[in-house]
């Protein structure tokens, strides 16, 4: 079965993958921004017991992973201030640095009461002063919304960091397999398993407001779409016609589903309405449509289709009406997902056998392809836009990769026990 065939009935057969535990997960930088900006985020220091989590070093990979920020290693200091009054800007001036940061940790009880200043090097202003109290297992979370403060005052966007992202792995069990969707850190830490079958799970989505997750099980041998809560872990079947229910994806208010199905003939685009039911069919004819994703605004969503001979994108209104043609450079172009603000739609692009994440200027229609991969699939935009999660190939495994929307930076986040494939990424 070819590559092509393989991606349209959304990866039915899908690689052996295995679990993937928090402890054995590497994140590796394989491709840095050569305009990154300097800063030197000084260890806080630490009084009464705070636990295993280091912040600085989960700030230090937040920081240097966006490819906004080149971070100073800690034994390049030549100080390490915890208070403002201790700082020697002329030390960080010297190590060619623009920002600083330093902050204290205090355990008291089962809480910690952490704070931090940023500073601008060149001329000692404090740009940011900040504290706040977490509970004895919101030590890594404090530091992602650490790395989010400093990564909005520094670029005028908002972080992502302290968000999250779900994923489907799988383990040996007797003889056979069980699939797991599990949700975890931005980063990949903190797993958490919520379902798993001991046949296929594909195709999360979460729903806009991150208290949902679409998904498709094969837990009856047949595939079936479910939506689950999240804080509740009940879930629900929303769909299970005969042949192909796949593809799930919430619209914009969460109302609807955008899927996949083949009953009636050849699969092709439909909108499901979660309250009462109603499906309405937005394609039809002998082609494979799937891979629906709504615009932000809800008007149109976006499919892949073979219409025109080979996997291309198009798009169609989401009340109905005649598609047309969006993507035209390379031999494949599929998995379109739009950016929060609509401006930009991430793809697997593919050409000369080769198969990489890409994004196209929705303005231009210029496509930019990011990844340098061959077979990397399953592009998933950050919240902020500013970078997009995949899965991409290593070693004959599959593993999570980030990168920057302008393909300076790239990251793999490596589960050292498996395989992790069809990322998604929480609003």
């Amino acid at each position: 079965m070819s590559l092509v065939t393989k991606t349209f009935f959304m990866g039915l057969l899908l690689a052996l993958l295995s679990v993937a535990q928090a402890e054995e997960l590497t994140i590796e930088i394989t491709k840095g921004s050569q305009t990154a900006v300097p800063i030197a985020i000084v260890p806080f220091a630490q009084q009464g017991a705070v636990g295993n989590v280091k912040l600085t070093e989960v700030i230090n990979s937040d920081l240097a992973g966006s490819g906004f920020f080149k971070t100073l290693a800690e034994e390049d200091m030549l100080t390490q201030p915890s208070e403002p009054e201790k700082v020697n800007f002329r030390d960080w001036q010297v190590l060619g640095q623009d920002y600083l940061v330093i902050g204290q940790v205090v355990g008291n009880g089962g809480s910690f009461n952490i704070q931090f200043h940023l500073f601008n090097v060149h001329n000692g202003q404090l740009l940011m002063g900040y504290k706040l109290t977490v509970g004895g297992n919101e030590l890594r979370r404090a530091a992602h919304h650490i790395s989010d403060l400093i990564y909005e005052k520094l670029t005028g966007r908002k972080g992502a960091f302290n968000t999250r992202i779900a994923y489907v792995t799988s383990a040996a069990r007797g003889n056979g397999k069980q699939y797991m969707l599990q949700v975890a850190d931005a980063d990949g830490y903190n797993p958490r398993t919520i379902a798993e079958s001991p046949e296929p799970i594909m195709a999360p989505a979460w729903s806009p407001d991150g208290s949902k997750i679409a998904y498709v099980s094969f837990h009856t041998k047949r595939s079936e779409i479910f939506v689950q809560t999240l804080a509740t872990g009940q879930r629900q079947s929303v769909s299970s016609y005969p042949g192909i229910n796949g593809a799930p994806a919430f619209s914009p208010d969460g109302s609807r589903l955008a899927i996949t199905l083949s009953k009636d003939g050849s699969p092709d685009i439909y909108v499901l309405n979660l309250a009462n039911r109603n499906l309405t069919r937005l394609t039809s004819g002998l082609s494979i449509d799937t891979e629906p994703s709504w615009s932000p605004d809800g008007s149109t969503i976006v499919f892949t289709s073979d219409q025109g001979g080979k996997p291309q994108l198009y798009m169609i209104p989401s009340t109905g009406g005649r598609p047309t043609r969006l993507t035209f450079q390379g031999d494949y172009n599929a998995r379109g997902r739009f950016s929060a603000d609509g401006r930009s739609l991430a793809m697997v692009n593919g050409n000369g056998g080769r198969y990489r994440i890409a994004v196209m200027d929705m303005a231009s229609r210029t496509v930019n392809v990011l990844s340098e991969g061959n077979l990397d699939e399953s592009p998933s935009f950050a919240p902020n836009g500013s970078m997009i999660l995949f899965s991409a190939n290593k070693g004959g495994r599959s593993v999570l990769s980030v990168v920057s929307t302008d393909g300076a930076m790239q990251q793999k986040l490596d589960f050292q026990s498996g395989g992790v494939r069809e990322p998604a990424w929480a609003p």
